[in-house]
C-alpha cells in the first residue's frame, strides 16, 4: 500500500526495523536537546506530514525499550492521527521514570501503525442481545 508523505526533517522516513514489524519508527525534529524530568509531558516533532487513505488510521505507541529502560510512554497512548489532518506529527510523551532523560534530534521517540478501520451507523434501540457476561464489568470474569 502506498500514502503521502512530506519530509521537512533532516531524519529517515518511517521505517519498519524488521520483515515482520507492524510499527515504524518515529525520529525526533527537535532543534535542542529536550530533557525531561520525572512526570514531565512534552510534545516532540517530527517533520512528518501524512496523507491517510480514507478507512485508514495512524496509531502512534510507545516504543517499549525507552518504556522499559527509561519510563517514556505516550499518556493518550495509542494516540490516533486521522486521515482528514494534515498537520504535523506530534509525539506526545511523559516520562514515568526517576532520572532524567534527554531526547535528542534524531533519536527513535515512538512506533506508527497504519491501521484500517470502519466507520459505524448507529442504530437506535431499547434493548441489546443477552450474553453470559451480561453487564458485568471490570474483573468480572476473576481472572
Amino acid at each position: 500500500m502506498k500514502m503521502k508523505i512530506v519530509n521537512t526533517s533532516t531524519n529517515p522516513l518511517p521505517q519498519y526495523a524488521t520483515a515482520l514489524s507492524a510499527g515504524m519508527d518515529l525520529y525526533a525534529n527537535n532543534d535542542e536537546p529536550i530533557t525531561l524530568q520525572s512526570l514531565d509531558r512534552v510534545l516532540i516533532p517530527t517533520g512528518l506530514y501524512i496523507e491517510l487513505s480514507q478507512g485508514y488510521e495512524a496509531q502512534i505507541r510507545p516504543r517499549s525499550g525507552l518504556a522499559w529502560k527509561h519510563g517514556i510512554s505516550i499518556p493518550n497512548s495509542p494516540g490516533t492521527i486521522d486521515a482528514d489532518y494534515r498537520g504535523e506529527i506530534k509525539v506526545m510523551l511523559v516520562h514515568l521514570g526517576k532520572e532524567p532523560f534527554t531526547i535528542n534530534k534524531g533519536e527513535r521517540i515512538a512506533q506508527m501503525v497504519i491501521a484500517k478501520h470502519e466507520t459505524v451507523a448507529w442504530e437506535l434501540t431499547d434493548s441489546l442481545s443477552d450474553t453470559e457476561r451480561g453487564a458485568g464489568g471490570f474483573g468480572h470474569t476473576g481472572k
